[in-house]
């Protein structure tokens, strides 16, 4: 019964004191959303109402049938922006069209989530990665600014993309309202000051009031008339049908798979993350079961496609929520609310709105973590910049993909380029650890050392075998070479055949070639395939110290003699009288 009701699991865990703490966290969790699902909608092109809709039967289904404790679902500012993006060049916003299209798009996207819950895909959300969100949010904050640079200015006509809707300001900045953009500047400065003082207070609340108030001040003193949202329908959300035409969900079908991506990546991500904070355990699988189950039903009571909201998650496990039970005393207390304030929505300024979804946006663009990334990892900015670029260049639903195939590119080439390094025994360490060192003065002249740190695979034994042809061009002297395989996971037929390639090319360049500290899959393929008979069984040894120890005794002593590098145990063993080093070392070292 756990699998068909998950809620049954955590029953137990709901005592008077749990209940108590779900309330007040459900009261809070639904002030918050009050403004928030106000301006999303508005930010994908709905009527207000349907982002409160979308707070409600959805965050009851997802918060009954998911898997996380205290995420709360709803309408999210990424979500609603895709749906903008991909709806309407299809329909007019706010139109009855549009609405339609957006009712079967919800759909859509809940059939995909759910199937992919019950055919236990949740794994495949690991394959998009926190840089591709991190650029992909980026792209999103600048789009939010630019869709609603009209409603803030008050200036007419706007774009689909973000170059084109800049163009459309640009052409008609001589426009601008004063009254308007007055309006959108006092609700900004006061949401800032806000966020940034009252800790307590939903800051979204307090901005909106204050830039009705003065909007209201303007239409009293007949200085300006600014536009509003208009009066919201009070009480329950309505029932409603999707279109079943098939064209329909032909032309929504790649928009649909955009947006059930992201929602399961955003619910899946922020689930984890409160998780480690609470201590819980989260199933992928189920999580998709309760996000397909929230948005069907959505798509039945006037919603638009939803998922895990991070900043009202967050909000939800601060103000002490303990069980699933918050999230549906949030949309109850939202739907008293309605009741209440839903006739003052017709106060509700366009430029309000817009003030808000800036402060939204602005949020979106984490320049730590993008720093962060750029100092880190060339390869994960590069990731970071293509996703980013491309959110603004592109459609929505395919730059997340884009972001995905940057980031599996990226990722091969990695793992095609594993590194060969040159190494040599450190006698700073007790146990004489084997470092990374490229100076002459401190390499054996008659053995060359190499690390392989990657897997050997068809794809790597290109650039494994330059690696090995160039390290032999720059010590031709070496006539001993050994590679160190403690860092090789993985070996294919590539592989073996690669070993055995470069063991005839060292043989032809007057070269022996060695191996060392081989896995015991790796060693294994290579017995198997009869590769070891080919490089020498003789030349293999289970670890390093082995192998410096029989190496040792063919190394050509006259050489030996002569040498002043010395960097072996066994060079002081057995010429405690020749000439002196150039590396330091203890006694306790040279016996270790």
């Amino acid at each position: 019964m756990h699998n068909f009701l998950p809620f049954l699991s955590w029953r137990q865990r709901v005592t008077p004191a749990t209940l108590r703490a779900d309330l007040v966290a459900g009261l809070v969790g639904a002030l918050v959303v009050l403004p928030q699902g106000v301006a999303y909608a508005t930010l994908a092109g709905l009527p207000p109402q349907y982002g409160l809709y979308c707070a409600i039967v959805p965050a009851i289904v997802a918060a009954l049938w998911g898997s996380s404790w205290t995420m709360v679902s709803g309408p999210t500012n990424a979500l609603s922006l895709v749906v903008f993006a991909t709806v309407a060049p299809l329909a007019l916003p706010r139109s009855d069209d549009y609405i339609a299209l957006v009712l079967t798009l919800t759909l859509i996207v809940g059939l995909m989530q759910l199937a992919m819950g019950v055919a236990r895909l949740g794994a495949l959300v690991n394959f998009i990665s926190h840089t591709v969100i991190v650029g992909f949010t980026a792209g999103a904050g600048l789009l939010i600014v630019a869709a609603q640079l009209p409603n803030f200015f008050g200036v007419h006509g706007g774009g689909n993309g973000f170059f084109e809707s800049l163009h459309a300001f640009a052409r008609n900045v001589a426009t601008i309202d004063p009254w308007i953009t007055a309006t959108g500047g006092v609700t900004l400065v006061v949401a800032i000051i806000a966020k940034q003082t009252l800790r307590r207070v939903p800051y979204m609340i307090v901005a909106m009031v204050a830039g009705s108030a003065f909007a209201y001040v303007l239409a009293q003193s007949e200085f300006a008339n600014v536009p509003t949202a208009g009066a919201l329908p009070s009480g329950l959300p309505m029932l409603s049908l999707p279109s079943f035409d098939p064209e329909v969900w032909r032309k929504l079908v790649p928009a649909a798979l955009a947006l059930t991506v992201l929602g399961l990546t955003e619910a899946v991500s922020i689930s984890r993350a409160i998780a480690v904070k609470s201590g819980q355990r989260i199933d992928g699988n189920q999580e998709f079961i309760g996000q397909g189950l929230s948005n069907i039903a959505g798509a039945f009571t006037s919603s638009y496609p939803s998922s895990g909201s991070f900043n009202r998650s967050g909000v939800n496990y601060e103000a002490g929520a303990r069980t699933p039970l918050a999230s549906v005393a949030s949309a109850l207390f939202l739907v008293a609310i309605l009741f209440a304030v839903a006739p003052l929505a017709v106060y509700l300024p366009l430029a309000v709105m817009a003030a808000l979804l800036f402060v939204v946006a602005w949020g979106l663009i984490d320049f730590a973590e993008m720093r962060r990334i750029a100092r880190t990892s060339r390869g994960d900015f590069f990731v970071l910049a293509v996703t980013f670029v491309a959110t603004l260049t592109i459609a929505l639903e395919v730059a997340i993909f884009v972001g995905v195939l940057a980031s599996l590119l990226v990722y091969l080439n990695r793992t095609t380029h594993p590194s060969l390094t040159r190494v040599v025994p450190d006698a700073r360490t007790p146990q004489r650890r084997f470092n990374p060192h490229d100076d002459a003065m401190r390499l054996c002249p008659q053995l060359d050392i190499l690390r392989i740190d990657g897997s050997l695979f068809f794809g790597a034994v290109e650039h494994v075998r330059d690696e090995i042809e160039a390290a032999r061009r720059q010590r031709p002297e070496a006539t001993h070479v050994l590679l160190v395989g403690s860092g090789v996971n993985f070996i294919d037929i590539a592989g073996c055949e690669c070993l055995v390639q470069a063991a005839r090319y060292l043989r032809d360049t007057g070269a022996t070639l060695y191996l060392c500290n081989l896995k015991p899959s790796v060693h294994a393929a290579l017995e198997r395939g009869g590769f070891l008979a080919d490089i020498g069984r003789e030349r293999v040894w289970p670890t390093k110290a082995d192998a410096i120890r029989s190496l040792y005794k063919r190394f050509d002593m006259p050489v030996c003699t002569a040498c002043t590098v010395r960097i072996f145990t066994e060079c002081h063993i057995a010429l405690p009288n020749g000439a002196p080093r150039l590396v330091p070392a203890t006694a306790e070292s040279w016996k270790a």
